[in-house]
């Protein structure tokens, strides 16, 4: 039985066709009837019938694959990062589970506000990453063109939004401080509350030294630390807030900021941060905007080399679209 040997190439402008007898160009065939596709296909199956007739062997021939280098460079290095990828997407996706299973945020008291828990958009964004970085590297591994083009259709719908998201962003920058401010100001209404948005808060009152939102009373909307609370931590603020929470630079003093919001600019200044958290990620933007700029073309432009690399892919190491798109069976002579 015969068995017929491709070879899959890329098509690089210095690497020139074969001529045959009678061309003048290796782009310009020789003048001759020409085939269609159905008579191409007739002389192939043709070719392949074995002398016994047996349909069945008819149905097993295999067809051989040879690639080139790059194309397995190709392949590989695309398995290799959606690999890479996976995992992370795998560690984000457990890192949301853990956060929701150890806030019991699935008992029956807590069930209701599970939508607004900012652990379920982490996990989310982990199973979204895993699921699309996983059919990319089985679509590349097994050569699915399915899975591939669902990669690629992926992977351009995020190019888009983050382009849209970018532009939104720059035509509404007078309006984003507002947003800022309000979420860091219901950030703070519910600091003694969620876990989640407590860890950010004081991340970002530890990282940028300041307090509050605008300033330092704004700590006063949180039912806990305004002046009219009962509690001990009336008119005070957390421990983030305060210039030394370390007591002889070991113990950390919970209680550094009570009783703040009584006091003056001027003696508080001394215990605590008294500028707002939405000057400093002001300013530390700015200070770092090369950074910002630099890392988001980077971010866009590996996602845009990943798409061309999969448009190459479909075109080249998928052998099954190839085969569909550019027959290479010998027609019959005329």
């Amino acid at each position: 039985m015969k068995k017929y040997l491709i070879v899959k190439r890329f098509p690089w402008p210095w690497l020139k066709g074969k001529t045959e007898q009678g061309e003048t160009s290796p782009l310009l065939p020789k003048v001759g009837r020409c085939f269609t596709f159905d008579e191409e296909l007739e002389h192939v199956t043709a070719g392949l019938q074995p002398e016994t007739n047996d349909e069945e062997n008819l149905r097993t021939t295999q067809l051989f694959y040879r690639y080139s280098l790059m194309d397995h460079f190709l392949k590989y290095l695309f398995i290799i990062c959606n690999l890479v990828f996976t995992v992370m997407g795998l560690v984000v996706l457990g890192l949301g589970m853990w956060g929701l299973i150890s806030k019991e945020s699935f008992a029956q008291e807590k069930i209701s506000s599970i939508g607004t828990d900012p652990m379920l958009i982490v996990m989310s964004l982990g199973f979204v990453l895993t699921m699309l970085c996983l059919s990319g590297c089985v679509g590349a591994l097994r050569e699915n063109c399915f899975l591939l083009k669902l990669f690629s259709f992926a992977v351009l719908t995020l190019i888009a939004v983050q382009v849209l998201l970018g532009i939104l962003a720059y035509s509404m920058q007078g309006q984003i401080g507002g947003y800022l401010r309000s979420g860091m100001l219901a950030a703070m209404v519910r600091y003694q509350d969620d876990l989640d948005l407590r860890f950010i808060t004081d991340e970002i009152q530890t990282n940028l030294q300041c307090c509050g939102a605008d300033n330092y009373r704004d700590w006063e909307v949180n039912i806990y630390y305004n002046c009219s609370a009962p509690g001990v931590l009336a008119c005070g603020v957390p421990a983030t807030c305060c210039v030394d929470p370390l007591e002889n630079g070991t113990v950390w003093n919970s209680q550094c900021g009570v009783g703040a919001l009584m006091l003056d600019e001027f003696s508080a200044q001394s215990v605590i941060f008294l500028g707002g958290c939405l000057g400093g990620i002001s300013r530390w933007i700015e200070l770092h905007q090369t950074q910002i700029g630099i890392v988001s073309i980077v971010v866009v432009g590996v996602q845009i080399l990943t798409l061309v690399f999969l448009f190459a892919m479909l075109g080249y190491a998928c052998p099954y679209c190839a085969m569909r798109r550019h027959p290479t069976h010998t027609p019959p002579s005329a």
